[in-house]
């Protein structure tokens, strides 16, 4: 009777063993969030910031959800990203959304592995290559040929010389929202979007540009400088923030600000951060046309959510945000900066 005793009370606390066994495994893996990584051109970018605080608020109304953020620290490096994804994936993420700097080095750096391992993509604000896109879900983000020329308009409407020379300022030259961007610009003031402005209808570019800065804050405040110290300086259209995110903008601008205001000097940027405001209230610049970054990022999250926990795929390869007109008369009600 004792050993029958003695065996039940054995089985009881194996099986007292397995069922709270099981109960902290569920545990576990009812609190478990799926991770999500943001991952920009530039880390120290108040734009991709901005995208970032557009995956917490998704996170916030879902909380199994976790957003990480990172990027090339200080400007863009396409290995650092690669290198930056690379450890993220290594830390274990579900899901990775991203702006292209370089297609053919992401994919191959970094991209094609994660598809082996069956972590999805999403692009925004720079979209992969066509060639490379089955690397991805979707791409979300402006519709970068038509920012182009939404640039190219604005800049129309500031002068009203018959022959103007343009020269744009843009990050690397192998990144695939920029160089659309240029084309955009191109296709307004030309109509054609590949070759250099060579006088169509009273439009050409400064035989140095398009100017690439790698979008150093620094060396990009320097190549607009050069500029504005010839004697007849070329319209600045840059095609990214770049100049205007440097804190020395503002003073080493200040010079310049009658022949701002009387249109000898042309500064169009595109985006519209708080510093770029702060820059074109105070007269600094001619106009800014900014996007939705914060839309960009809850949009993305929101896609990459329904994709890992749901399996729906997105429904559009891709979803365009809008944009919007800044100048100095509206700058300080023409957006919200999140």
């Amino acid at each position: 009777m004792l050993a029958k005793i003695s065996l039940a009370a054995k089985k009881y606390k194996v099986l007292k063993y397995l069922v709270l066994s099981w109960c902290a495994l569920f545990a576990h893996q009812s609190v478990a969030k799926v991770v999500i990584a943001i991952v920009g051109k530039t880390k120290n970018d108040s734009f991709y910031q901005q995208a970032f605080k557009g995956c917490l608020h998704f996170s916030s109304e879902h909380p199994e959800i976790e957003c990480k953020y990172d990027g090339p620290k200080d400007f863009q490096d396409i290995r650092s990203q690669s290198m930056v994804i690379n450890r993220l994936v290594d830390q274990k993420i579900d899901g990775l959304i991203v702006a292209t700097t370089d297609s053919q080095h992401l994919v191959t750096r970094s991209l094609m592995a994660l598809k082996s391992k069956n972590i999805p993509v999403i692009t925004f604000d720079s979209d992969l290559l066509e060639k490379h896109q089955q690397y991805r879900l979707a791409y979300v983000g402006s519709n970068n040929f038509d920012f182009g020329v939404a640039l190219g308009e604005q800049v129309k409407k500031l002068t009203n010389k018959a022959n103007n020379t343009l020269c744009m300022q843009s990050g690397h030259h192998t990144t695939p929202n920029l160089n659309k961007r240029i084309a955009g610009v191109r296709y307004a003031l030309s109509d054609q979007a590949t070759a250099h402005l060579s006088g169509k209808n009273g439009w050409r570019e400064h035989s140095r540009c398009p100017l690439f800065s790698l979008g150093k804050r620094e060396e990009s405040l320097k190549q607009l400088m050069h500029l504005l110290k010839m004697d007849n300086p070329p319209i600045f259209l840059a095609v990214a923030g770049f100049a205007q995110f440097n804190p020395h903008y503002v003073n080493a601008l200040a010079p310049f600000k009658q022949r701002i205001a009387d249109k000898d000097i042309i500064i169009v940027s595109a985006d519209t951060e708080e510093i770029q405001l702060n820059v074109l209230s105070r007269g600094l610049s001619s106009a800014n046309i900014g996007q939705n970054p914060f839309e960009m990022g809850r949009l993305s999250t929101k896609l990459m959510h329904d994709y890992i926990l749901y399996n729906k795929k997105p429904a559009q390869s891709h979803y365009y945000t809008d944009f919007h007109y800044c100048t100095q008369s509206n700058a300080s009600q023409c957006t919200v900066n999140h």
